[in-house]
Parts: C-alpha cells; sequence; structure tokens
C-alpha cells in the first residue's frame, strides 16, 4: 500500500520550535488571532497552537506546493484552533487574511528577495491591530557584519542557492519597519547564532 501522509519534515523547524515557543510565551497575551508567514512545512503552527490553545493560528505560505504537508499536518493534530492554512504572497497589496493580534514570521527574510522585506513589513502594519505584536526569527546581520562565521557561511551558501536571498542588515529592516509604524522593541539572542526580533505596533490613542 502506497504511503499518504503527505506531512513534510523540516530538521531545523524541529531545533527552533522550542526556543521560539520560549519568547513567545513571553510575548503573547492569553488569548488572541495569530497569522504566521511563510509556514513551510506546517510543523510550527501545529506545535505553536498547542501551546497556545486560546489563540487562534492562521497558518500561509506562497507556494501552493506547501499546502498539502501544512493540511495533513493540521488534520493529523485536529487542533480546534487551528485554521486550515492559506495561500498568502507578501508581496500582495491586499492580504486575503483577518486582522491579527500577533504576526509571527521564521526564517522568511533571508530565503525571499530583499523587496519582499518591505512589502511584509507594510502588510503586516495594514493587518496587525493596535498594539500588535510583529515577531520574525533568523540570522541578520549587525552593524554592517556578520556575527558568525556560520552565518557567514550560511549567506554565501544562500546567496549561491539564489542571488536575491541573503541574510539581511538587523538596522535596515528596524528602520523599514519603523517608517511602516512598528517600533523595534527587543532583539533576543538565540540558539545557532539567530535572532527573535520584535516589533509592535503603535497602541490606539487611549489604548493603555
Amino acid at each position: 500500500m502506497a504511503d499518504t501522509d503527505l506531512r513534510r519534515y523540516a530538521p531545523a523547524t524541529e531545533r527552533n520550535r522550542q526556543p521560539i515557543l520560549d519568547v513567545l510565551q513571553g510575548l503573547l497575551p492569553s488569548a488572541g488571532h495569530a497569522l504566521e508567514i511563510g509556514s513551510g512545512t506546517g510543523e510550527h503552527a501545529v506545535f505553536f497552537a498547542q501551546a497556545f490553545p486560546n489563540w487562534t493560528w492562521q497558518p500561509t505560505e506562497a507556494d501552493p506546493s506547501a499546502l498539502p504537508s501544512m493540511q495533513a499536518w493540521a488534520d493529523h493534530a485536529g487542533l480546534p484552533n487551528l485554521r486550515a492554512p492559506r495561500l498568502l504572497d507578501v508581496n500582495a497589496g491586499e492580504w486575503p487574511v483577518e486582522p491579527a493580534d500577533a504576526i509571527v514570521c521564521c526564517n522568511v527574510i533571508h530565503y525571499s528577495p530583499w523587496a519582499s522585506t518591505p512589502a511584509l513589513l507594510a502588510g503586516a502594519a495594514r493587518t496587525l491591530r493596535p498594539g500588535g505584536l510583529l515577531y520574525l526569527y533568523g540570522p541578520y546581520r549587525r552593524h554592517g557584519a556578520h556575527t558568525a562565521p556560520s552565518n557567514e557561511a550560511f549567506d554565501q551558501w544562500l546567496k549561491a542557492r539564489d542571488p536575491a536571498f541573503g541574510v539581511r542588515d538587523l538596522e535596515a529592516v528596524r528602520d523599514l519597519a519603523q517608517a511602516r509604524g512598528l517600533v523595534l522593541e527587543d532583539v533576543i539572542d538565540m540558539p545557532a547564532n539567530n535572532f527573535s526580533v520584535v516589533f509592535r505596533k503603535a497602541p490606539a490613542p487611549g489604548q493603555a
């Protein structure tokens, strides 16, 4: 009998999901709606939805070929708060999603052309509710330099795979975000020379 399990596995996801969860647990309130950008295999979405039962979790992906794995993971988990995966291209002028209290985006910026970064930040600014949180995870250059030789080697590997890819300068991302009303709240060192980068959309006037 043929194997019909469509779930894909990403070793990096299994390695980084617990450290990411540890950070998110200190950031997210008790309940809300989360939009995940670039959900990939769908493993993160299941892991985070399990950890935040009072949050609805909306996984999305720009690549249609990723959706069967994402749906298979969701079907296997059977979580009531995990939405069906949706296609989402961050470069689209309007995102087909509802307003979000948090946007989670792991390992996306360096795996996409630079033009996708301002589009991502603009879309996040449109989609987040006032006071909402944008969480970015991945490697970054800081102050114009790589933070470790392994990151420099990874940057070279990315560019060999696609010249439009690459480890980005955190300060450039910060400036683009700030221009769109997203204020840098924290930068947290993570394992394997990665960072958790936390932005916050300004609260509404009078909002605590």
